[in-house]
């Protein structure tokens, strides 16, 4: 099929290979060389969860991951992210052979695609929709930056990429392609990027979760006669909300529902991330992608894994903005690992 050119390349982040190169080298120089007491790249770290917005936004937050993402034995790399441009259910795979970035292009692994196409579980991406899509392109050229700096420069050693959408799914859904994808995730020579923004805020999103007499509502939650929906009763232990009831600031708000998410995905329990998102209606746009390797990381957990991998653990949360007003916005972005 060719190769899928960088589409947001010029808007979504720079088009000049050395000025791109100088902004992820930016970027990645401000995280600290060691986080939790570990070195980085965290040895192991094959799976990590990193936001898709635009470099000026999400940039320094992605620097986390990336820089926690351990690629020294990467033989391959998974890529999944959610779908934008088009209704999908379940998983798509791209057709395209190569995925382009200003530095160069990285090469799909076309046969793990061809071995996931014969499975009959996976749909094809439609070109122009793969084109559109940002959240797998946004990773692409931090990938090479982080492939660069593991191999030396020498792009003929970097491993080939398998670009997934993950579409809507039910819980079950999740969990079965799940365990579809663990027996790749075993493999110590695959490397895992999942692509993710948290809370999406503002009207624009049509959620606006607000603090209200004790408890968190949504003011475009659907209203039987004109009342308000409580739906979140608020904690002792939320910081700022419970600290401050009188008027807690919209942006601690959004935080609470952000940790409550990122809580869940840390407990390693597929089921729990899912309720809490059935509960908050957090508009974590990489929900599906999550779920599906949480999914796929609770089997390898189940089959006898050690204490302490094959759980995600957050290192860093950002904002676009510190919203205090309803008709502001903002979305979220973190940054997590995973020892498999």
């Amino acid at each position: 099929m060719g190769t899928r050119e960088a589409s947001h390349a010029g808007s979504w982040y720079d088009d000049d290979a050395a000025e791109l190169s100088a902004q992820l080298d930016k970027f990645l120089g401000s995280v600290p060389a060691t986080v939790d007491g570990s070195s980085l790249p965290v040895p192991g770290a094959r799976v990590i969860i990193a936001p898709h917005a635009g470099y000026s936004y999400s940039g320094p937050c992605a620097a986390w991951a990336y820089k926690a993402l351990d690629l020294s034995a990467a033989k391959r790399v998974f890529v999944l992210g959610p779908s934008h441009t088009y209704y999908l259910r379940g998983c798509a795979l791209t057709i395209f052979d190569k995925y382009a970035t200003p530095f160069g292009d990285l090469v799909v692994d076309k046969a793990t695609t061809s071995e996931l196409r014969q499975t009959g579980r996976f749909s094809d991406m439609p070109p122009r929709k793969d084109v559109d899509e940002h959240s797998l392109e946004m990773h692409i050229p931090y990938l090479w930056k982080r492939l660069e700096q593991t191999f030396d420069g020498d792009s003929s050693k970097f491993p080939p990429i398998v670009p997934i959408l993950v579409g809507d799914g039910s819980e079950d859904e999740e969990r079965s392609f799940g365990n579809l994808l663990a027996p790749y995730l075993k493999d110590p020579e695959t490397a895992w990027i999942v692509s993710s923004d948290f809370c999406h805020w503002g009207l624009r999103f049509s959620y606006r979760p607000e603090y209200h007499d004790g408890s968190i509502r949504d003011l475009d939650a659907p209203r039987a006669r004109g009342s308000r929906p409580e739906f979140l009763r608020v904690r002792p232990d939320w910081g700022q909300v419970a600290a401050d009831p009188e008027s807690p600031e919209i942006h601690e708000v959004i935080k609470v529902l952000d940790q409550m998410a990122m809580d869940a995905v840390q407990s390693g329990a597929h089921h729990e991330f899912y309720k809490v998102l059935a509960d908050t209606n957090n508009t974590v746009c990489g929900r599906h992608p999550i779920g599906v390797v949480m999914a796929a990381m609770e089997a390898l957990a189940n089959g006898g894994q050690e204490d302490g991998k094959c759980r995600f653990k957050f290192i860093q949360y950002q904002r676009s903005n510190l919203v205090k007003k309803p008709w502001d916005f903002s979305v979220s972005y973190a940054s997590a690992y995973a020892v498999v």
